[in-house]
């Protein structure tokens, strides 16, 4: 069974940076040309996703870094105690090295510094809190950051149609040893048997980049190419529904807790209708379910510390707040946390221009 329990670590601090451009899905720029078949009154009904935050010129490392830079200085951290990153993100920099050791030198931390990759997706950000957690626990480790985020505007390029669900955003997670910390409860999960439900089928090793990898195939009904990911909507639409309220209840089933207690419930931005099924399956009410999608859309691994920056800043620093959180999504995978959190520090929303970022370590 995939439980886990850490003790003696906390989240001291999330922050968040997202590009400054804003795209509209009710009015669309020439620059930002959206694939649909809804009109788009219809499809921000259906979705609850107006606006998403996109950038041609800024990767997910650049998100993160402006994130993490703010988030570091307003916890007061010297950088060369934090001894551990893990970036999980499906827009890596490069395929090789791996980014998480791009961000330890362009934030200056230690060189005696844990750095990783992890290539998950909307559970992104769940799994790589439970790694950098369970590095943290045994205390050689003291500060560590875990950096999750997507930037696929930049990946899919200008002359692309976009999915007017997906934004951009770079999140960071502080987490440091502390003694006598609450623990932190995981329940993970994977179904591989549904890889292909959402998938880029060329680029890796299984079928390397050719000339038909840039030819248009229609998939789904849609026009894409075998470079870009595409999703069978219907199957994840039933995973995510089924199997989030599942993996909660047996997170609290395993701990021994009500998780109808908890302060706040912070799901995957997978879209509205998804996510207030969810709720609704777990007997939630509304105003412990806050939703970033409206204004930022799916982030993907980033979506769940988003919405805690966008929606709860100012709300839950200076209370001891319980959480329960969980992203389902690419692999088939799914997980889900519980954690409790006291003097938490959330930044202010980085907004980061295409000309602001400090762009380094270009090849």
């Amino acid at each position: 069974m995939a439980f886990l329990e850490f003790k003696n670590v906390r989240i001291a601090g999330i922050a968040a940076g997202v590009p400054k451009n804003i795209a509209d899905n009710l009015h669309p720029t020439a620059d930002d040309a959206v694939s649909t078949e809804y009109s788009p009154e219809d499809f921000v009904k259906t979705t609850g996703v107006k606006e998403r935050r996109v950038s041609f010129e800024l990767t997910t490392s650049d998100l993160c870094y402006e994130a993490a830079e703010k988030l570091i200085a307003d916890l007061g951290w010297d950088k060369k105690e934090i001894e551990a990153i893990i970036f999980a993100s499906q827009t890596p920099d490069y395929i090789l090295p791996a980014t998480a050791c791009i961000l330890q030198d362009r934030l200056g931390l230690s060189k005696e510094c844990y750095a990783t990759d992890m290539t998950l997706g909307c559970s992104g950000w769940v799994y790589g809190l439970s790694s950098i957690v369970s590095l943290l626990s045994a205390g050689t480790i003291k500060k560590g950051l875990l950096m999750c985020g997507e930037a696929k505007a930049r990946y899919r390029g200008r002359k692309r149609l976009r999915n007017p669900l997906f934004g951009s955003a770079g999140t960071v997670t502080a987490v440091e040893f502390k003694e006598g910390a609450p623990a932190i409860q995981f329940h993970v999960g994977t179904d591989g048997s549904g890889f292909d439900a959402i998938i880029t089928p060329d680029g890796g090793s299984r079928n390397p980049v050719t000339i038909d990898s840039f030819e248009p195939e229609m998939y789904e009904g849609k026009e894409t190419l075998r470079l870009q990911s595409r999703m069978k909507g219907m199957d994840v639409f039933s995973f995510g529904i089924t199997t989030a309220p599942k993996s909660v209840k047996k997170l609290a089933e395993y701990y021994d807790f009500d998780y109808l207690d908890a302060d706040y419930f912070i799901f995957h931005q997978a879209n509205m209708k998804m996510n207030n099924m969810i709720a609704k399956k777990l007997k939630l009410a509304p105003e412990k379910v806050p939703s970033s999608m409206y204004y930022y859309g799916n982030t993907n691994g980033a979506s769940i510390p988003m919405t805690i920056v966008a929606e709860l800043k100012g709300k839950v620093e200076d209370k001891p707040t319980m959480f329960v959180c969980c992203g389902f999504g690419v692999g088939l995978s799914w997980g889900t946390v519980a954690f409790k959190t006291d003097q938490l520090i959330i930044s202010d929303l980085v907004e980061v221009s295409d000309e602001e970022t400090d762009k380094v370590h270009v090849v």
